[in-house]
């Protein structure tokens, strides 16, 4: 069930050090997260108009492996590890595809809690039903 997505590494990303600033580590993870939730026919502005629901970062714990550079060509992983009625908690990964080797290089990884708030008054309320069935993959 782990979904991939590849990123490339922009001169944006980088720091004054030529190596991609830690937070943007954060902005490729939400990306992924994003498109995982899309692969599945979720949309983030449907889930406000149609369901009242948003979903928000909750806590984040992050290892910093080794640093991308600018131009590198990555692959962001989005691992869903346990599923509540109101929160769900991923896995990521993003790595570096070897040039010297054939093994993928991990640069960093981190275990994502996401909330699931009412679009209106930023509360925590439980995951409706027919979204939470897709995330589940429970059809």
């Amino acid at each position: 069930m782990t979904f991939l997505w590849p990123v490339r590494v922009y001169y944006e990303d980088t720091d004054s050090g030529g190596v991609v600033y830690y937070a943007n580590y954060l902005k490729f993870m939400e990306r992924a997260r994003s498109e995982w939730l899309r692969s599945l026919g979720l949309e983030q502005d449907q889930l406000i108009d149609e369901f009242g629901v948003m979903f928000a970062v909750r806590s984040v714990t992050l290892d910093y492996r080794a640093p991308a550079r600018f131009n590198d060509a990555l692959e962001v992983s989005v691992m869903p590890l346990k599923k509540g009625r109101a929160s769900l908690i991923f896995e990521q990964q993003v790595v570096r595809h070897g040039v010297d080797t054939r093994q993928p290089q991990l640069l960093c990884e981190g275990q994502i809690k996401i909330a699931c708030l009412d679009s209106r008054t930023l509360r925590p309320r439980p995951i409706p039903d027919s979204v939470y069935a897709e995330i589940t993959c429970e059809h």
